[in-house]
């Protein structure tokens, strides 16, 4: 590895360093830039990080992936001279989880721009995991993200990305395809915003039913969770989606349960300090070995009565459950009762199928 070019800490990371070397930046296969268009993010998972038995939530995880892209993405949309601006998290493509994180240890988090459009950027980020006693390292997390730049001095007002140069037309041309698919599903997503998860008022719920696993967290919203615009940063709502979704998936199953994927994680406004946020989950689906969560995020002030709750993020997560020696263990089946989580519960099992069937085509040999 170059020698690093600036050494500090990430926000909110105390034990972080993120290492920017210009020379390794140049030497990647990605856009070229005057700034560095890689950093790289590196961590000792605590045990505060983890679960009871060792396992590293899937929300830590992802805090920590949204920090590196924040990083990279507002340093380079500051990178020339003009209006000053914070970029902030629009959408997370699909992520899947693939090896447990352990405590003891080392997250390493690579950040990468990969392609800017007008008004936002798109940073494809990896986790790699370093068992700091053998030195052995393996893959755990591959995400792409999705930032628009805010003005400092006008949170309301989007500004221009600066360009990339790209070393191939191609990587130009992937990245435009990427961007407009994106976009498109983005706009499909908002017909959903109108659902809410209504609270359990009935009787204990009969076990393995939606009602009796379904779960709110209500959270006021801090100083030390928001940017310098004063609102919530993207990697401290997803951390508190995942949580969520980790006590439903622990109330049906009552096993150790593991983050196994997230699905596109949507943004659709911004949450202000001193605002009280209200994230539910619920099952939606079960497959033999794996649960299907929505998390619904709704925010609303305490003092403005300009606004009333509005939707602010929403996501499916995948949990497995494992047995105390890591191994998986079948999912208790659930049993939808209502016609709505019937039908959520088709939605689901036509997500499952899909995606089985995308890994199934993509695990053939090719010819």
């Amino acid at each position: 590895m170059a020698t690093p070019g600036l050494i500090y800490s990430a926000p909110g990371l105390p034990d972080t360093c993120a290492l920017f070397s210009l020379a390794a930046a140049a030497s990647m296969s990605g856009p070229d830039a005057e700034t560095p268009s890689a950093i790289q993010i590196c961590r000792i998972m605590r045990p505060d990080d983890a679960n009871m038995a060792g396992n590293v939530h899937g929300g830590t995880i992802l805090k920590m992936i949204e920090e590196a892209g924040v990083i990279i993405s507002t340093r380079h949309c500051n990178s020339q001279n003009g209006e000053r601006c914070v970029a902030v998290l629009a959408r997370v493509e699909r992520t899947d989880f693939l090896s447990p994180l352990c405590i003891g240890e080392v997250a390493h988090v690579s950040a990468e721009i990969t392609y800017t459009s007008k008004h936002s950027v798109e940073v494809q980020v990896k986790v790699m995991c370093e068992n700091i006693l053998t030195g052995t390292k393996k893959l755990t997390n591959k995400a792409t993200l999705w930032y628009v730049p805010l003005s400092l001095k006008n949170v309301d007002k989007v500004l221009e990305v600066p360009p990339v140069v790209y070393s191939r037309q191609e990587q130009e041309e992937e990245g435009r395809r990427r961007y407009e698919a994106q976009k498109l599903e983005r706009m499909q997503t908002k017909w959903r915003n109108g659902d809410f998860i209504q609270p359990v008022l009935n009787p204990v719920p009969e076990p393995n039913t939606v009602s009796y696993s379904q779960s709110s967290l209500i959270y006021l919203v801090g100083t030390l969770d928001c940017t310098l615009h004063g609102f919530v940063r993207g990697g401290v709502t997803m951390k508190l989606m995942d949580d969520v979704a980790g006590i439903v998936a622990a109330r049906h199953c009552k096993t150790n349960i593991v983050t196994a994927s997230v699905d596109t994680i949507n943004f659709y406004d911004k949450i202000k300090r001193g605002h009280v946020i209200t994230i539910s989950g619920r099952l939606t689906f079960t497959s033999n070995k794996s649960m299907e969560i929505e998390v619904l995020v709704d925010a609303n002030s305490l003092v403005e009565n300009s606004q009333g709750p509005y939707r602010a993020a929403s996501a499916f997560f995948t949990y497995v459950s494992l047995s105390q020696d890591g191994r998986s263990l079948p999912v208790p089946q659930l049993v939808p009762e209502t016609e709505d989580e019937k039908k959520r519960f088709e939605e689901g099992k036509g997500r499952y199928l899909q995606l089985k069937a995308k890994r199934q085509g993509q695990a053939k040999p090719q010819p």
